[in-house]
Formats: structure tokens, sequence, C-alpha cells
């Protein structure tokens, strides 16, 4: 995979690039690309899916790539993979959305067990095994 393509993914469409707050707008991104799965659970499911395999595909590389040391900030699709799952077979409204958010990014950043595991590990795993789980456990919170 070309260098380009994976800096492109890696940061969801250079959403990570915005400043002061990429992960908070990754996460907004996350919620707008749920919206626009509409209420269609296999598209849901398959787009978390997509996210997590194309995380775990590019997150490892472009820490490489971006050489910022681990986990740089612009990289962001683990946390639009991780509010995606938040927000999976949950109610759809504005209430849902702005807690789950809030729960997420609580989550994210506090890192509760075992997703401080995840976040010690390097390369793609622990880029986004630790919004993975916050995702699963702000889904189940909610």
């Amino acid at each position: 995979m070309r260098n380009s393509l994976i800096k492109l993914i890696s940061t969801f469409f250079y959403v990570g690039y915005l400043p002061p707050m990429p992960g908070t707008y990754a996460g907004i991104a996350g919620m707008l690309l749920f919206l626009f799965t509409g209420k269609n659970i296999y598209a849901q499911i398959t787009l978390a899916i997509l996210l997590i395999i194309l995380g775990l595909l590019v997150t490892g590389r472009a820490e490489r790539i971006l050489s910022r040391g681990k986990d740089p900030g612009c990289i962001v699709i683990d946390e639009v993979a991780g509010m995606f799952l938040s927000l999976l077979f949950l109610p759809r409204n504005l209430r849902v959305f702005v807690l789950a958010f809030l729960v997420f990014r609580l989550l994210d950043i506090i890192k509760p067990y075992p997703a401080d595991r995840f976040q010690a590990k390097s390369g793609s795993i622990g880029i986004m095994g630790d919004d993975i789980v916050a995702g699963i456990y702000t889904n189940v919170i909610i």
C-alpha cells in the first residue's frame, strides 16, 4: 500500500491534522459516518468491521511513516472506529449520541482495563486496541 494512501486512511481523510483536538474531531466524524448508514444495521456492522480491519492494516505502518513516535495524534481512524462501535445497536437520538460521545471520549482518556494494556503495546494493536475497548465499554454503559 502506498504511503499516501496509508496517511489518508490512518488520518481519516486528514481529520487527524485538524488542530487542536484531532481525536475529538475524529469522534464527531465517526458519529457522522454512523448517521450516514441510516437505520441499516447490516451497513453499520459491515462498516464497523471495515473500519477496524483498515485501522489494523494501516496504523502500525502509519506510525513508522509519520515518524512522530508511538501513537501519533494525527492517526485517528482508531477514534472513528471506537466511536462507531459506541453507537452500534443503540437508539438513534441526539441524547444517546451526545452521551455516547462524552462517555467514549472519557474512556478513551482514562483507559480502563484492558484498554491500558493495549495502549502499552506497539504497532497497530496498541493504536487500535484501546479505542476498540473504549467503544465496546461505551456501548455497554449506554
